[in-house]
């Protein structure tokens, strides 16, 4: 299962019931961090969850309303007593970026590993992680961005007829299931899929913000658990602002969502002026009935269909 927790809502400036997007993620242990811009901190303190274990922090882009909290944040963690690497992901120019932002927070007890995304499209692979695929993929805004989707791949059942018919010891099924191939003392070879069967459906969580309507979007959210999508503006009039400035209107998120015949989308990134997504949402469900305004602090545990 994965944990989800939608930090912040809010698009260009902070406001006193609205923090600025950022996306918290867990999963076995591990968490995951997707932006964060000014109010990060008091957001995540409010909803409960730690920064001290934040294993890595992806980048959409570097507009100050994303990345803008990234100073303070490293100066918790390390008030923390962190001592364990923070591996954090954006696109091109990243080092400078966030080397630049150190200025004020020089001295920390950790180090900093970075992965730059130098192509429309790159997969983070997260150590003895297999299962857990993290892909960004390029959007269009007026400066370079991407969105990111994870994917928890789930494999298939354990075949207990399976593996007395090939005379596979027990003590072997647990590595077996676990993915390693085993080589046994007396020559023998036993690989996964001698008792496993097919892949089940895992999990599969999609995050866009600051960006027109693109098909890679459409192609990287497909049949997503969940669709967490920006949705700066709810007036209708104002779809031609939202060309100018590269976002989206809620309308066009969810025929994004519809495309990607996603379950649930989740709207966020919303302009200051937008004082109450919900009373546009009605002409919003319209187009993509699970549509959801969601407010700072949404969360919710995403599970396996048969959990």
């Amino acid at each position: 299962m994965i944990d989800v927790c939608l930090l912040g809502t809010g698009g260009m400036m902070p406001l006193p019931n609205r923090y600025l997007t950022a996306l918290m993620v867990r999963y076995n242990g591990k968490s995951f961090l997707i932006d964060c811009g000014e109010g990060t901190q008091i957001a995540l303190k409010k909803s409960g969850w730690s920064p001290k274990p934040i294993d890595m922090i992806c980048f959409t882009h570097y507009h100050a309303d994303h990345i803008s909290g990234l100073p303070g944040m490293l100066l918790t963690m390390g008030n923390a007593e962190r001592t364990e690497p923070l591996l954090v992901v954006g696109p091109k120019g990243l080092e400078r970026v966030v080397k630049a932002l150190r200025t004020i927070a020089p001295e920390l007890p950790f180090p900093i590993e970075y992965h730059e995304i130098n192509s429309d499209s790159d997969q983070i692979i997260i150590p003895d992680m297999p299962e857990f695929k993290i892909n960004a993929f390029k959007v269009n805004h007026n400066i370079t961005c991407y969105g990111y989707s994870m994917q928890l791949d789930r494999i298939g059942k354990f075949n207990v007829e399976a593996a007395k018919a090939n005379n596979i010891e027990q003590k072997y099924w647990n590595p077996l299931q676990k993915g390693e191939i085993i080589h046994t003392e007396d020559g023998r070879i036993f690989t996964p899929d001698m008792v496993l069967g097919e892949a089940r459906k895992g999990i599969h969580l999609t995050y866009v913000t600051d960006t027109r309507p693109t098909d890679s979007i459409i192609k990287y959210a497909e049949n997503s658990d969940l669709f967490i999508c920006e949705g700066m503006y709810g007036e209708p009039e104002k779809l031609q602002k939202a060309k100018e400035n590269k976002h989206m209107t809620m309308y066009e998120a969810a025929e994004l969502a519809k495309k990607a015949n996603v379950k649930e989308m989740w709207l966020t990134h919303y302009s200051p002026s937008l004082v109450n997504p919900k009373e546009y949402l009605p002409k919003v469900k319209d187009i993509f009935s699970k549509s959801i305004a969601a407010k700072d602090g949404r969360n919710i545990t995403l599970k396996f269909e048969d959990e």
